[in-house]
């Protein structure tokens, strides 16, 4: 969520400036999402987001099992949240400009809304099922991209917002930009949908239907948060595990990137779910190690202020990013938002002003739950 709020710290604004600085052009690679294949920093924002909802979910429900809530009472407050979740993301997706509704679900809350109810069901019968689960979706998910038809002599390309150029080579062109079985399913469903103008495809790539692998991401996190919990392995051998752990799914994905199917956030690829389920418990290691081997509690406050409200700094950096640096222009800052380092000083400054908020209420122990 900070690096989320962040905006990538101004860093890619700064490398702008710096066209031949091989060093800078880095810095910008790593804070921006890739156009396609391939992983940066900034792609694993939101794998590590939605791995930590699924590694929640079995603490939720141990609590409202002890508190002596049943599965219809749980199930009915996953089906409100889940609900919640999606029409919050399909609030914060309307531009203020639009006259109408615009439905659209490839906001991240959308996608966790979408697929949490699933979630909810197999993390409460356990983790074999959630394993179980993660490779039924893994193959499904394959085989029905890699059954859809790939663009025939004489396509029209125009007519699906599309290119030639955008066509990946051999098998991969199932899983092509705008080209594949989601992006043809996002044609038929949100033209469904009342619309300004009937939708063609999504300028970035990404599909409502984004959902079903990234439940496989959620359901690694509930694997994950159910072994964490359950386990009584001293927490130096649960560290080791969660590398353990890593390192497989680094290798599967890998493979299955080289031989499977392309790696692709913004599709979220069955390869990809791997991927980046390898690089989150790869940081939730670290950060594991740090404060409950090394003690280091006082370290991750900052980020723990943020993790007690991530919907709100969320929701708020949405909604107010722009009018809280604007404000901060208008009373004195504008000076220091110009020049070379004048966009990390803006979103540096944005970020301190949202945290600030967040520690409010973490003084206040008011936190927005759904």
């Amino acid at each position: 969520m900070l690096l989320m709020a962040s905006s990538g710290f101004g860093l890619a604004q700064v490398a702008k400036a710096q066209p031949d600085s091989a060093l800078w052009q880095a810095v910008a690679w790593q804070v921006s999402h890739v156009p396609w294949q391939g992983c940066t920093l900034w792609d694993l924002i939101q794998p590590s987001f939605m791995f930590m909802v699924g590694i929640a979910v079995p603490l939720s429900v141990l609590r409202r099992k002890e508190e002596g809530q049943g599965f219809f009472g749980m199930f009915f407050h996953a089906l409100t949240r889940a609900v919640i979740l999606v029409l919050l993301a399909v609030l914060l997706s309307t531009p203020a400009k639009e006259t109408q509704t615009t439905w659209i679900f490839t906001n991240v809350l959308a996608q966790i809304g979408l697929g949490y109810v699933f979630l909810f069901v197999l993390a409460r019968m356990g983790w074999e099922y959630c394993v179980a689960a993660i490779v039924c979706i893994a193959v499904g998910y394959w085989w029905w991209f890699f059954q859809h038809p790939l663009p025939g002599a004489g396509f029209d390309f125009a007519a699906v917002g599309a290119q030639q150029a955008d066509v990946l080579p051999g098998m991969f062109g199932h899983w092509s930009k705008g080209l594949n079985a989601a992006a043809d399913f996002d044609r038929w469903l949100l033209n469904l949908l009342p619309r300004a103008e009937p939708f063609v495809t999504n300028a970035g790539g990404y599909t409502t239907l984004n959902f079903i692998t990234s439940l496989g991401t959620m359901l690694g996190g509930a694997v994950t948060g159910n072994f964490l919990l359950h386990s009584p392995r001293t927490p130096g051998r649960k560290c080791g595990l969660l590398l353990v752990m890593a390192i497989v799914c680094l290798l599967i994905g890998t493979v299955l990137g080289i031989v499977a199917c392309p790696i692709v956030k913004r599709i979220w690829t069955p390869s990809w779910v791997f991927f980046s389920a390898g690089w989150v418990l790869v940081m939730l290691a670290f950060f594991y190690w740090l404060v409950e081997i090394a003690g280091q509690r006082r370290l991750v406050l900052p980020l723990v202020v943020v993790g007690m409200n991530s919907i709100f700094i969320y929701v708020m950096h949405s909604l107010c990013a722009g009018w809280i640096g604007a404000q901060l222009a208008k009373h004195g800052m504008a000076p220091y938002f110009t020049g070379m380092w004048g966009p990390v000083i803006e979103k540096c400054s944005i970020l301190a002003v949202l945290w600030l908020l967040c520690l409010w209420l973490y003084r206040q122990r008011a936190f927005l739950r759904l």
